[in-house]
C-alpha cells in the first residue's frame, strides 16, 4: 500500500483510537490517494489550455468499480438502487444536491447505512475525472462523456466542462458563478495526467482560501459570549496555532466542535508571519484531510 495512505490511517488511529475508529471507518480503497488542486494565480498565461468547471460544494466521492469512498477513505453506503448499473470503471466526482447545500449532503453521507433513505433521490454524482485512464485530461473528458452517456443514469453525470479564450472571459464567468451562489471554479490543464497529490495543472479559483486545522482547546467568551465558547484554538498541520473566533453560530458556541476534531476555515491570504489572514470558521470536517504525498 502507498506510504501516504498508511501514514494517513496511522494519523486517524492516533487521533481517535483504534476501537473508536473501527466502527466508523472501512478499509481504504486500493488505488492511490486522489489528485488535489493548488490555488489559481494570475500568473497563469494560457487560459485556453484549461478546461473549466464549477467548484461544487458537495462531498467528494470516488467510485472504485463496486463501492463509493470519500476522499479520505471512508466507505459511503447509499441505497443499492443508487449505484445499480454504474460502470465498473473507477470514477472521481462529487456527491451534490445543489449550491449552498453542503450540510445536507454531508449529513446524508455520514448517516447512510444502505437503507432506502428518500433523501438520496436529490443526490447526483457529478463525475469530473477517470483516475485509471493514462491519457491527458482532454481525452479523459471525451471518455467520461461516452461512458456516462452509455450508462444513461440521470443521477450519474459528467461535470460540465468548458473553455475560455482569455482571462477576461474566465473572470466574467467566475463572477457570474459567485453571483449565482457558487463557490468558484476548477481549472484543469488539457494535457494533465491523473496523478496522486497536489498538482500544478489542477487549479481552484476561489475568492477565499480554505484550510484545515485540529481543535486543541475551547477558549471562553466575553461580553455577550460570556459563559460559552469565545474562540477555538486550533493547530495547523505544520504545528502552528491560531484562534478561530468569527464564523461560529450561537449553536456552535453553545456546543462547540470537540477537541481533537478537524475543522475547515476560510482566510484571505497570509500575514507577514505566514499565518492565515482574517481566518473564519467554516465547518467541521467529518474526516481527516488527506495527507499530501
Amino acid at each position: 500500500m502507498d506510504r501516504t495512505v498508511v501514514n494517513h490511517w496511522l494519523r486517524i488511529a492516533l487521533l481517535c483510537g483504534v476501537s473508536a475508529c473501527s466502527t466508523a471507518l472501512a478499509v481504504p480503497p486500493g488505488d492511490a490517494p486522489p489528485m488535489l488542486a493548488t490555488s489559481y494565480a494570475d500568473s497563469v498565461d494560457d487560459i485556453g489550455a484549461y478546461w473549466v468547471s464549477e467548484k461544487l460544494d458537495g462531498v467528494r466521492a470516488r467510485w472504485d468499480g463496486s463501492a463509493l469512498w470519500t476522499r479520505g477513505g471512508m466507505r459511503i453506503r447509499p441505497p443499492a438502487w443508487f449505484t445499480r448499473g454504474w460502470p465498473t470503471q473507477a470514477m472521481d466526482g462529487e456527491l451534490w444536491i445543489g449550491r449552498n447545500r453542503f450540510d445536507e449532503v454531508s449529513a446524508l453521507v455520514r448517516s447512510s447505512n444502505g437503507s432506502d433513505d428518500p433523501a438520496w433521490h436529490a443526490v447526483r454524482l457529478l463525475v469530473f475525472d477517470l483516475p485509471g485512464e493514462e491519457v491527458g485530461f482532454e481525452a479523459r473528458i471525451a471518455r467520461m462523456r461516452r461512458l456516462l452517456g452509455a450508462a444513461g443514469i440521470d443521477w450519474l453525470r459528467p461535470v460540465r466542462q468548458r473553455r475560455f479564450a482569455d482571462r477576461a472571459a474566465l473572470d466574467a464567468h467566475f463572477h457570474a458563478v459567485l453571483a449565482a451562489g457558487g463557490e468558484g471554479l476548477m481549472l484543469h490543464h488539457r494535457d494533465s495526467r491523473y496523478r496522486s497529490g497536489r498538482s500544478e495543472l489542477l487549479l481552484k479559483y476561489k475568492p477565499h482560501e480554505d484550510a484545515e486545522a485540529r481543535v486543541i482547546a475551547h477558549l471562553p467568551g466575553q461580553g455577550r459570549h460570556a459563559g460559552r465558547l469565545g474562540a477555538l484554538l486550533v493547530e495547523l498541520p505544520d504545528g502552528r496555532r491560531l484562534r478561530l473566533g468569527s464564523g461560529l453560530t450561537d449553536a456552535q458556541r453553545d456546543a462547540p466542535p470537540a477537541i481533537g476534531s478537524w475543522v475547515t476555515f476560510r482566510h484571505s491570504g497570509l500575514t507577514t508571519r505566514g499565518l492565515p489572514r482574517f481566518a473564519r470558521f467554516l465547518r467541521v470536517r467529518d474526516e481527516l484531510p488527506p495527507a499530501d504525498p
